[in-house]
């Protein structure tokens, strides 16, 4: 596994090796030893989730906050997703930076997404199955998040306005500098 930094401090690309022949592939999507012995950043996963979208739906910017806060290990099983991170840590070198990444099947790089960052992607392809894993546990109570179109990040979801299809929940989402601190 090659592990590259980004912009934001402690969010990490994974690469890891993908073993071809005629039969098809092998890869280790993870190893927790690889991972933090290559980052510094021991992580227990509790928790894997799996999500299906169609062309043109953005899900987030999402996070937990406190003593439920997760970080995420992302990437995408089908199809092709921008995914993005947006550094809310106020005592972070990165704060209030964001990234963007295309993940896909074919691709097969994974993002590491540390605690206190708002997460969310959008789909590129005609459909994607994202997978990730959490290491906290969900809680409802402790959910925050802003709008993808807060105008402070501006961020390029590469899916124009009218193809954009966001939940209810998600429109109903502050912009940052409304969010509740």
């Amino acid at each position: 596994m090659e592990v590259k930094t980004t912009k934001i401090k402690d969010c990490f690309i994974l690469e890891p090796k993908v073993f071809k022949d005629s039969r098809g592939y092998f890869m280790e999507s993870f190893n927790s030893k690889t991972f933090n012995t290559i980052t510094g950043l021991p992580v227990d996963f509790v928790q894997d989730n799996e999500s299906e979208s169609t062309y043109g739906v953005i899900r987030g910017l999402h996070a937990q906050q406190g003593e439920s806060a997760q970080a995420k290990l992302v990437r995408v099983l089908k199809g092709e997703v921008l995914d993005v991170v947006v550094d809310i840590r106020p005592d972070s070198e990165t704060y209030l930076e964001h990234i963007t990444v295309k993940l896909s099947a074919e691709n097969k790089q994974q993002l590491f997404v540390p605690r206190g960052c708002l997460h969310g992607f959008s789909v590129l392809s005609e459909k994607a199955t994202f997978f990730y894993k959490c290491d906290n546990y969900y809680n409802k109570e402790s959910e925050v998040g802003i709008r993808y179109d807060d105008p402070d990040f501006d961020i390029d979801w590469q899916v124009s306005s009218e193809q954009a299809l966001v939940s209810e929940k998600d429109l109903e989402l502050p912009f940052y500098k409304d969010l509740k601190k």
